[in-house]
């Protein structure tokens, strides 16, 4: 028997609010009209996920289901968190071509794709569809983690930095650290002998600390440099909490020749922005600040 969708998650799809952060502007405004003092209450995006695949017992608290009965408005919190039960249309001739149990809209990836949107065979072809310049310019929050986070600086103008940040972009850079000894087991792998991969390393920190040396306090803070000794597995660069890109670390193999996907943020979906987002978030959480 095909998995039976919850109706929120249909809800969310038919009006295009299945982003986590889209749907969390749809909840404040609701909750605005509800009660002033439950905006930014909304549910994490783990709590949201579970929600829409109906793995949650019973319902959401009370202040929960007021502002979600306010977003949607006819429908009892009850019946958000039912199987959704399409009405049936009239008898046609001919059978209407089917859709799949996500969200109906032919210009979406299928289920088999669910939120990757793009897959490149390497970073140099990804790099060609999406310059720094279309994925930086205007972003609001910038977080990356990797090796040395060229995409950030050695292909993004410092002046262009500069700018993001003192117009209020918060940036965060996890960087393999040059000191550890989890980048000269990667130099091992990719067979330098001299150092390459800690002194390219050790001197975009250098470039990025003397950035930050320039700025104002307030924009400072937006710039936040750590460092981690781990087995290094991806290379991942959230923008504004709703494009990753993700790359894998192949044996030998250089990072500029990773094939490369691109996932778009759709919490509605099963997807795998939720996946590389908590990994990036746990990375962060066990780094060290420069």
């Amino acid at each position: 028997m095909a998995e039976q969708s919850i109706t929120l998650k249909t809800l969310l799809c038919e009006r295009h609010w299945q982003t986590y952060s889209t749907f969390c502007k749809e909840y404040d405004k609701a909750a605005a009209k509800v009660d002033p003092t439950l905006r930014g209450g909304y549910p994490s995006r783990a709590q949201l996920h579970r929600w829409l695949s109906g793995e949650l017992k019973g319902l959401p608290y009370s202040d929960h289901c007021r502002v979600l009965e306010a977003m949607f408005p006819g429908r009892t919190a009850s019946e958000l968190f039912a199987a959704y039960a399409p009405e049936v249309p009239a008898q046609r001739t001919a059978p209407e071509p089917t859709t799949s149990a996500g969200c109906a809209d032919d210009t979406r990836p299928g289920p088999q794709m669910a939120d990757v949107t793009a897959v490149f065979s390497s970073r140099s072809a990804f790099s060609a569809a999406f310059p720094p310049s279309t994925l930086f310019d205007g972003a609001k929050e910038i977080s990356a983690a990797g090796l040395s986070l060229n995409v950030i600086c050695q292909s993004y103008p410092d002046h262009q930095l500069k700018r993001l940040l003192e117009s209020g972009t918060r940036i965060r850079c996890l960087f393999l650290d040059p000191a550890g000894s989890a980048i000269k087991a990667r130099e091992d792998e990719e067979r330098y002998t001299d150092g390459t991969l800690t002194t390219l390393t050790a001197l975009n920190i250098s470039m990025l600390s003397r950035l930050k040396a320039r700025l104002t306090p307030e924009a400072a803070e937006r710039l936040e440099l750590h460092v981690y000794d781990e087995t290094i597995r991806f290379n991942i660069l959230i923008v504004d909490r709703a494009t990753c890109v993700v790359q894998p670390y192949l044996p030998q193999a250089r990072g500029v020749d990773s094939p490369t996907l691109v996932i778009t943020d759709n919490t509605a979906a099963d997807g795998l922005f939720p996946v590389f987002d908590q990994v990036f978030n746990e990375m962060w959480e066990r780094s060290t600040p420069v």
